[in-house]
């Protein structure tokens, strides 16, 4: 059995995209030194990745090729949507069908968003791990890291690395 890994950014004020889910304030965020933050090393680690509907409406309206061909990839959705690449719709008993997801893979799942979906699989205790980005950028309004009051749970902090563009991750593991 896998685990479910949640590796996501964050303004400082707690919001991983505005109000309308635009993801500007992160795609210009200066990254000079070209920086990945563990981005490669989470991505060699999963071979599923697990994504909300309107994380994947906005992943496929940029103007670039779909960036996990080589893994199997979930939606979770109102619709299945025909699509060409190697991606499933989960549409009913989400929390059933994530859980089945994690059991059976034999690697771990990224869970990338968006807040709702976080949401939803912290209160059913499916995510072990945490890797958030805080990015030294206030927000002031828009689409919560963890909106919908998830359940209190405790977390140990694994990791922490400031980075001199300024960003934080910080790394935590569930504490069952």
């Amino acid at each position: 059995m896998g685990k479910i890994k949640v590796y996501i950014a964050a303004s400082l004020d707690g919001y991983i995209a505005r109000p309308d889910g635009d993801l500007d304030w992160l795609t210009e965020f200066p990254n000079h030194t070209k920086q990945d933050y563990g981005y490669n090393e989470m991505l060699a680690s999963v071979d599923a990745v697990i994504m909300g509907g309107r994380t994947y409406h906005e992943l496929s309206c940029m103007d670039i090729l779909w960036p996990y061909k080589d893994k199997k990839t979930f939606v979770v959705s109102h619709k299945a949507i025909d699509t060409s690449e190697n991606i499933e719709f989960i549409t009913d008993n989400i929390i059933g069908q994530i859980s089945d997801i994690k059991n059976r893979n034999s690697k771990d799942c990224w869970l990338t968003g968006g807040g709702e979906l976080i949401t939803m699989c912290l209160n059913a205790g499916l995510i072990d791990e945490m890797q958030i980005c805080y990015i030294p950028v206030i927000l002031g309004s828009g689409i919560p890291l963890f909106p919908n009051k998830p359940k209190e749970s405790n977390w140990g902090l694994t990791e922490h690395i400031a980075y001199t563009s300024g960003i934080i991750k910080l790394s935590y593991r569930l504490l069952r």
